[in-house]
């Protein structure tokens, strides 16, 4: 923590020749409010994660420098955090972190016209409705762990590279087709049954973990596809992988596998989570592979019929030359 120290009290007290202090870092303080806290107008960054705070100090919106102001884990509510809207003097702000508080609706930060991350996961917000105020300029969006039901005002987010929408209600993908930029989409957890990636063709990681879906097609035109989370469904083929020529990590773990297939041009494959599925042998195991032998450095095929066969260990150390871990035995 820069420029800050604690006082008898136990309370941060700043620095009094901390007018030129840019970083002003009061995480864990468990802090009811910010009465006892100097504020220096230099501040372009302000760090209040895990405190007590149920109100937003005016003076906050008092430091025309600030860039980042995290509020992560305290007892903001929806009226509390309304002042924010009306603090011209920081419109300029560029992270927004509201994780892990009261909120039930988006909060209304159109004046931050320069905002390039926006995080307000691990509340109680139903809707994403609201978004469509907030600046097209965003490269980071975070409404994890809330109880959305529906993707809807995300198509002007031209330039946004992460969206994580896990751990929500959602049933449907859609929407996607204007966030040509997009680089990583977290969409674990919810209530999907089908793939629609409404032709995004830069992303480059991808998590449908622990939804409802019980086919692999749709992600054929995600050339650059890198990364690959599909564990914890009702897949029960591998297929739709052949243009996937990027992908570097493969993850259908807890599925319903019976066999290996369609990765046969997958030659930059380091990582494959095969395990807890109905595998049965690990004959053609080597065809399956042919393109990826030398390259695979972790495989994992516990918990499948095929991991009590006689020789198990040995077969795939022989298939995989450079094999680094088989399950959780690491060779390297």
């Amino acid at each position: 923590m820069e420029n800050q120290s604690e006082n008898s009290d136990g309370k941060p007290s700043s620095d009094p020749t901390s007018e030129s202090a840019t970083l002003l870092d009061l995480t864990s303080y468990q802090l009811r409010d910010l009465e006892s806290v100097e504020l220096p107008p230099s501040l372009t960054e302000l760090d209040l994660t895990t405190n007590r705070l149920s109100a937003l100090d005016p003076r906050i919106g008092q430091l025309p420098n600030l860039k980042k102001l995290s509020l992560r884990q305290n007892l903001i509510t929806d009226a509390s955090v309304e002042p924010l809207s009306s603090w011209q003097l920081i419109s300029d702000l560029e992270e927004l972190v509201l994780r892990d508080n009261q909120l039930k609706k988006i909060p209304n930060v159109v004046i931050f016209k320069k905002l390039l991350v926006f995080d307000v996961s691990f509340n109680e917000i139903s809707s994403l409705s609201g978004l469509s105020k907030v600046s097209s300029t965003l490269r980071e969006l975070y409404v994890s762990k809330n109880e959305v039901t529906k993707m809807e005002e995300i198509e002007h987010f031209h330039e946004l590279q992460i969206l994580e929408l896990g751990s929500n209600r959602l049933r449907v993908m859609e929407l996607l087709e204007n966030l040509k930029n997009l680089q990583e989409l977290w969409l674990g957890r919810n209530r999907i049954r089908t793939v629609n990636l409404c032709g995004l063709k830069c992303i480059k990681k991808i998590s449908l973990q622990s939804n409802r879906l019980t086919s692999m097609m749709g992600f054929q035109e995600c050339v650059a596809l890198e990364e690959l989370y599909l564990s914890h469904n009702g897949i029960v083929k591998m297929e739709g992988l052949s243009t996937l020529v990027n992908l570097r990590v493969l993850d259908v773990s807890a599925n319903k596998l019976t066999e290996i297939n369609d990765i046969e041009n997958l030659t930059k494959l380091e990582d494959l989570w095969l395990n807890d599925n109905n595998i049965a042998s690990l004959e053609g195991l080597a065809e399956a592979v042919s393109s990826t032998r030398e390259k695979l450095t972790t495989i994992y095929l516990e918990r499948n019929p095929c991991a009590k066969s006689p020789n198990y260990t040995s077969t795939l150390r022989q298939i995989f030359p450079n094999i680094e871990q088989i399950d959780s035995e690491v060779y390297a």
